[in-house]
């Protein structure tokens, strides 16, 4: 009996003094980091830039990989059905862990069990635009609009359930209008028709269509913030507009498979907060209307919990169903 005992302890010993070697040793090959939305939209730049600065810091190449689909539904499962050992990361948004687990009954994985948090990332908010042609000046014009005529304004968003849709529906329900969401998946496609007149307005995250503003091609009517954003202080909240619980702020945040080792989390913890202290990446966040973050795993379970919390809320308000 001593003899087994004494043989377990060993064991234990192996397998703790193993994975410290192995989070030493950690990365010895390249990493992957999955987006679970398509190429070109908010999500994907925010990786692409993240995975080129977290190579100086570990010393291997982190290659992005897209797997769209399920309001992000896909592209976590991926990752928690993935082998824990720091070599796939997930970089999601509140859709994925925090809305997702309100609208889909059928959701494979658990947002809490099955994923360790490494780091908050960012904050970005949502934006109302509109076509100029459309000859609506403010949100105030645009509310007449829809009541004088339910139903037929247009508004592209970047998927059903997508934080951008669900400002669209927390609009639709604070002001008692009827305006029609018109979904895509991802944000190329319906900026293009937006921009090209196919679509009357469109609601997305600063950073989709900061370029297309700046040019002129589209007017921001309000954003669905809890105060103004630093990149567009002149634009106001539906909030200060008389609509407080038009409120969509997303995040974004980088978490691993379940049972990853301890030291790799605190590794990876370590290089994403370096790099978001990098003031390359702070500017080129800050100029498409994102505010950097960073933190702890434990700050990024507090977040997901209230935000699950939160979003289901919402999603029981305004009677949002997912894609069948």
């Amino acid at each position: 009996m001593r003899s087994n005992r004494l043989g377990l302890a060993l064991l234990a010993i192996i397998i703790i003094l193993a994975t410290g070697a192995d989070a030493q040793d950690y990365p010895t090959r390249p990493i992957r980091m999955i987006v679970a939305f398509a190429p070109g939209g908010t999500t994907d730049f925010m990786a692409r830039l993240i995975a080129e600065k977290v190579k100086a810091q570990l010393g291997q190449t982190v290659v992005v990989e897209n797997k769209p689909g399920a309001n992000g539904a896909i592209g976590a499962d991926f990752v928690a059905k993935s082998e824990p050992d720091g070599y796939t990361l997930f970089f999601s948004t509140a859709g994925a862990l925090s809305i997702n687990p309100s609208m889909r009954a059928d959701l494979p994985y658990d947002p809490i069990k099955d994923f360790t948090p490494v780091s908050p990332i960012a904050r970005n908010t949502v934006l109302f635009a509109i076509n100029p042609a459309l000859g609506i000046n403010s949100a105030q014009e645009l509310i007449a609009r829809a009541k004088e005529k339910p139903g037929t304004i247009t508004v592209a968003i970047t998927g059903v359930g997508a934080i951008s849709h669900l400002s669209v529906e927390m609009l639709q329900v604070a002001a008692g209008i009827k305006l029609q969401p018109v979904p895509y998946r991802g944000a190329g496609q319906a900026v293009a028709d937006f921009i090209g007149g196919q679509l009357n307005a469109m609601s997305a995250e600063v950073p989709v269509l900061i370029a297309q503003i700046k040019a002129g091609k589209a007017k921001i009517l309000a954003v669905s913030a809890q105060q103004r954003s630093d990149v567009l202080p002149d634009v106001p909240t539906f909030a200060e507009l008389g609509y407080p619980d038009v409120v969509a702020d997303n995040w974004s945040a980088v978490l691993a498979p379940p049972r990853t080792p301890p030291a790799i989390v605190a590794k990876l913890n370590a290089a994403l907060n370096a790099v978001v202290k990098d003031p390359e990446v702070r500017r080129k966040f800050a100029e498409n209307g994102v505010s950097i973050v960073g933190g702890t795993p434990e700050e990024l379970t507090d977040l997901i919990t209230r935000e699950i919390a939160r979003w289901r809320k919402v999603v029981k308000e305004t009677g949002v169903k997912a894609e069948q």
